[in-house]
């Protein structure tokens, strides 16, 4: 069986969490620790589709760092499972930020279930791409078209593979989808370490990343993605093709052409001079961006800098 669902489960009680551990373990990859606090590099490193965690040992942390994971636009469409004593009363606060929980006399029996649904549930709640886990085209929308409306200042950088294609019909989809999920793992790390809070990052679909950062780092942040992308990107290649630098394929007219090492093409619009009043005019001028960036001849970015 393939597992292709990950679960976060925090739970402190031993008995609780073996219980869980056979219940689950069948059917998802499961990554289990005693303390929230200690699973947060794993929850924002690998984008789990469920956290499991226990209300019995500290509440009101556990409730806190909850609440600080809801409020990141990237992570916010994380569900929260959380298991209860029998006689546990939520209060308001906590109603607001979990996503569905299971009292412990009913775990044994009832755990796989309320896993399903509550990852059915999120799935038809919350808009990701299946394969990197990262926000998609509608909430990428909504996400620029609310900062346009509350006049906030941002640059959306718009990323695009080089030479994907090519590397897809050699090497296989699988191996192209490793390539999508390490370029959005790379770019959700550093767009955090760059800017911890209020950034965002989504996945338009097949090799189309955006994220969307503070002006004055746009271009350092895009130029550290591209170099780290270059360095990290001959891994997926056989050696043959590393010593040559470029693999054999065929084009879109199915004649055999040799391509270059992939690399990573991103456009950056920003509203520090022009105002936009729709999300679609943001996208269409990152979108030309990236086309420059292209034609500049790959492996860079293109930043919007013509005055009205």
């Amino acid at each position: 069986m393939i597992k292709n669902q990950n679960i976060v489960l925090v739970i402190n009680d031993i008995a609780i969490s073996t219980t869980i551990n056979d219940k689950l373990g069948v059917f998802y990859n499961i990554n289990s620790f005693k303390k929230i606090s200690n699973a947060l590099d794993s929850i924002y490193n690998s984008l789990p589709d469920l956290i499991i965690t226990d209300f019995s040992s500290d509440a009101t942390e556990i409730s806190k760092i909850i609440s600080e994971v809801k409020k990141d636009p990237i992570f916010g469409q994380i569900p929260f499972l959380v298991i209860v004593e029998e006689d546990y009363i939520f209060c308001d606060d906590n109603w607001l930020i979990i996503d569905d929980y299971i009292r412990k006399h009913d775990v044994d029996k009832e755990i796989q279930n309320v896993v399903k649904l509550c990852l059915f549930r999120a799935e038809r709640v919350f808009e990701t791409n299946p394969l990197s886990r990262l926000p998609g085209n509608i909430t990428i929308e909504k996400k620029i078209q609310n900062m346009i409306d509350k006049g906030e200042k941002f640059a959306v950088a718009y990323t695009d593979l080089d030479y994907f294609k090519p590397y897809n019909d050699k090497y296989g989809f699988s191996r192209g989808d490793q390539v999508l999920r390490m370029l959005g793992r790379l770019v959700l790390n550093f767009v955090r370490q760059w800017q911890p809070h209020d950034s965002f990052v989504g996945h338009i679909g097949g090799d189309d990343f955006v994220f969307i950062v503070s002006i004055d780092i746009a271009e350092k942040l895009s130029q550290e993605i591209i170099d780290t992308f270059s360095k990290i990107v001959l891994t997926f290649y056989d050696d043959e093709d590393k010593k040559k630098k470029c693999i054999d394929s065929v084009d879109r007219e199915g004649m055999k052409k040799k391509y270059p090492i992939m690399g990573l093409s991103i456009g950056i619009a920003h509203n520090q001079i022009r105002n936009f009043t729709h999300y679609g005019e943001v996208a269409e001028l990152a979108s030309e961006m990236k086309k420059y960036a292209k034609l500049s001849g790959g492996n860079c970015y293109k930043i919007d800098m013509r005055k009205i």
